[in-house]
């Protein structure tokens, strides 16, 4: 099998074109689902604030020996016996490169979700695109469109996706520059080394990534008995087993090994990596990703949301 996880039927199409064109017939459904996702999370959305130059009041913080007494708030001052000083929020727009793996593995169904990999990858980016838009953050997508700031960030993103031509299975990143985000949706099927050459690039230009894994629950837990045939959804190669029960103790420790050495090396960089399941909401993996964001990097998974 070329991916690990990738385990039953169906098989994906092999003519990129056509999958390239019934991506952009269900977009405008998952734009109204990532709509939806968006709206129940952003209550607690305040975007990625922090100090620095702008209008708005962002905290008071003791005053510091050395600083300009112009900075002092008087009349918070005198509410006690200390010096204040009035911080502003930073504004200025932040860039954020969204991605999801338009690979044929991300087609794969199980009966213990309700929808595929792929569609579930897209909603969580074009959730994240809402939210980052309305934030006043700017956002782009490698090969399909430079970073922008509209309000209508993510339906604005969907229809260049709707329009682009058939996309390759990893874009290329050189467009990603220093001290940018950039958020990646996708099974991390591939073997760990190829995937980290390709992220490399990023990690040597000073960029920030967060890694969401999009995992349906079978792929984990391995629930097939007796006679099965597997199919490997990138070459439609097909692996029949007598009993299938008797692989799901190797399987099951390849699998995660393999996202243990991704989601150990994402650490090391100061990167996030977040796993979702496609039987759990949408909005766990979007408020894990948004944690990620906005504090110090590390290894989320929803149970322990």
């Amino acid at each position: 099998m070329a991916k690990i996880g990738a385990v039953s039927p169906p098989v994906a199409s092999s003519d990129a074109l056509v999958r390239a064109r019934a991506r952009a017939a269900f977009l405008p459904d998952l734009l109204v689902e990532a709509r939806r996702v968006a709206n129940n999370v952003i209550a607690g959305w305040h975007g990625r604030r922090k100090r620095g130059i702008g209008e708005n009041f962002w905290q008071f913080r003791p005053y510091v020996e050395g600083e300009a007494v112009a900075r002092i708030d008087w009349r918070r001052s005198a509410r006690d016996e200390h010096l204040y000083v009035r911080d502003r929020e930073w504004e200025a727009a932040h860039t954020v490169w969204l991605w999801a793996d338009p690979s044929p593995s991300m087609l794969y169904r199980s009966q213990l979700a309700p929808t595929s990999k792929e569609a579930r990858a897209m909603v969580l980016i074009l959730a994240l695109a809402e939210l980052l838009s309305r934030s006043g953050e700017r956002i782009g997508w490698p090969g399909v469109t430079d970073p922008f700031s509209a309000r209508n960030g993510a339906e604005r993103l969907a229809a260049q996706l709707m329009h682009a031509a058939q996309q390759p299975q990893r874009p290329d990143l050189i467009q990603v520059r220093r001290f940018s985000d950039v958020v990646l949706a996708g099974d991390f099927l591939d073997p760990v080394e190829e995937t980290i050459g390709w992220l490399d690039q990023l990690a040597r230009r000073g960029a920030r990534a967060h890694l969401i894994e999009v995992a349906d629950p079978a792929e984990e837990g391995f629930p097939y008995f007796g006679r099965t045939e597997f199919t490997d959804p990138e070459s439609g190669e097909k692996l029949t087993a007598g009993r299938a029960e008797t692989l799901a103790g190797e399987y099951r420790r390849l699998y995660l090994a393999r996202r243990e050495e991704l989601s150990s090396w994402c650490k090391r960089l100061g990167w996030s990596y977040t796993v979702h399941h496609t039987d759990r909401p949408s909005s766990q993996a979007l408020v894990a990703v948004h944690l990620a964001m906005s504090a110090e990097a590390g290894y989320a998974m929803e149970g322990s949301l």
